[in-house]
């Protein structure tokens, strides 16, 4: 992460400096300016539209020293006439093309004009001076073309190329490993299985992010299998969906845990993980071809060491949001050395969603409303922290645009205003309800 910062901070640089020496060095006519004191008046601009280029003529009274450069985002061109001004502002209101969004003017340097021209995409600007012929005067002509080539190729293939953050989920145990059972015959396999299709569905609806289920169906499969699945889907996150059990009915709950290479975070973490790791035991899926057994350890603790930060940062954002849901067993992320979690360079958190051996969690768990809450937790927390660390490549990674919310404001304006649905804006920015906050920021996912 600290190597991308870095990269991004140098770009950031250079192209700050770019635009700085592309300003400071305008492309300046050779014609002479009339004497201090005195302007030149535009009397017209005329406008001539082709499908891939606008063309603007300023027809001027004399000649005139002129500069042109762009802005990026927005798009914009501005152009600076000295000694001049515009006669009639009226001729603005029809300056408008394929390209040309919109023309205003402005006074810079009390005697110059300012002309800004607001475009739809980014274009390559031109300029040249006509001298009087026949009934033409002096003209100022500005050619506006679209932009072709490889810089917008390169763009183009840059969108193509962003994937979805993919999240797997991995319903804990399975056809004949039922794990826990409550009072009223609730087989913790079947439960799992419903929380994480139904999570499935809440991420796959959000935008820049796609679920995919380490079992689908009632069927066992070993601890190695579904870090292997998860490999196989190139996963950025696994979710591993439980349901505790104790001997004492009256435990209750949700907890987070995250993989601990160096013992467990308490005696009951301890416990859980000798539990669920009796089902299969492994040492992780990782090329530990060594002769040395010290060496593989030591390779396989720094392959999981460089995740394990990364499960605990996504582990408190769910942790938080289950505890708006419902009562959680442990105010912190716990860690332990669970063998599901050990899947090398995949960050990945296992969630006791509750306690099934607790008489009235089992009821809830059995509830399709209190499923869904689960589920839209879980996203909350996880789009929680995509929104500060996405993955390099991945369209949520590109949608760093934001928008502060203003007194007024409403969700719906907002949606309006940026041609996205309600709903993307809801999960994008894990909004609980419409009720907006003024001056908080609203992530806007890329389109």
């Amino acid at each position: 992460m600290k190597k991308q910062r870095r990269q991004f901070l140098s770009q950031l640089t250079s192209q700050i400096a770019g635009l700085g020496a592309m300003a400071a060095a305008p492309v300046i006519s050779q014609a002479a300016s009339k004497s201090a004191g005195s302007h030149i008046n535009v009397k017209n601009i005329r406008i001539s539209r082709e499908p891939k280029k606008t063309r603007l003529v300023f027809d001027l009274d004399g000649p005139v020293e002129h500069s042109l450069f762009a802005l990026h985002k927005p798009e914009r061109l501005v152009l600076d006439l000295k000694q001049t001004r515009l006669m009639d502002s009226g001729v603005l209101e029809e300056l408008h093309s394929r390209q040309l969004k919109s023309i205003r003017t402005g006074v810079r340097n009390t005697h110059d004009l300012r002309v800004v021209l607001d475009l739809k995409s980014r274009t390559t600007p031109s300029s040249f001076l006509l001298e009087p012929k026949g009934k033409n005067g002096h003209r100022l002509v500005i050619d506006v073309k679209e932009q072709t080539g490889s810089t917008q190729q390169k763009s183009v293939a840059k969108k193509k190329s962003l994937r979805d953050v993919i999240v797997a989920i991995d319903a804990g145990h399975g056809g004949n490993d039922p794990g826990a059972t409550g009072r009223l015959g609730t087989h913790e396999k079947n439960v799992t299985l419903q929380i994480a299709k139904r999570l499935k569905r809440e991420i796959d609806s959000t935008k820049g992010m796609r679920a995919e289920l380490i079992r689908s169906k009632d069927r066992f499969m070993r601890l190695r299998e579904r870090i292997k699945k998860a490999h196989e889907i190139d996963a950025d996150l696994m979710i591993s969906i439980h349901a505790d059990s104790f001997p004492d009915t009256r435990a209750r709950g949700a907890s987070v845990y995250a993989l601990s290479v160096s013992g467990a975070s308490s005696e009951s973490a301890r416990l859980l993980a000798e539990k669920e790791n009796k089902v299969d035991l492994l040492f992780g899926d990782v090329d530990l071809d060594h002769q040395d057994k010290m060496v593989r350890q030591v390779l396989l603790d720094l392959s999981l060491t460089g995740t394990i930060e990364s499960s605990l940062d996504i582990g408190d954002e769910v942790l938080k949001e289950l505890g708006r849901v419902g009562r959680v067993h442990k105010k912190k992320v716990q860690q332990a050395g669970f063998a599901v979690l050990k899947a090398p360079n995949i960050p990945a958190i296992l969630l006791e969603t509750a306690f099934i051996s607790n008489p009235k969690e089992e009821r809830k768990l059995r509830s399709s409303a209190h499923q869904n809450k689960l589920a839209k937790a879980i996203l909350r927390g996880v789009n929680d922290y995509f929104s500060r660390k996405a993955p390099p490549g991945t369209w949520l990674s590109e949608a760093q645009d934001h928008y502060v919310i203003k007194k007024g404001d409403t969700l719906a304006q907002i949606s309006d205003k940026y041609h996205l649905p309600v709903s993307h804006l809801r999960t994008r920015n894990s909004l609980r309800s419409d009720e907006l906050r003024i001056g908080k920021k609203l992530y806007i996912p890329v389109s």
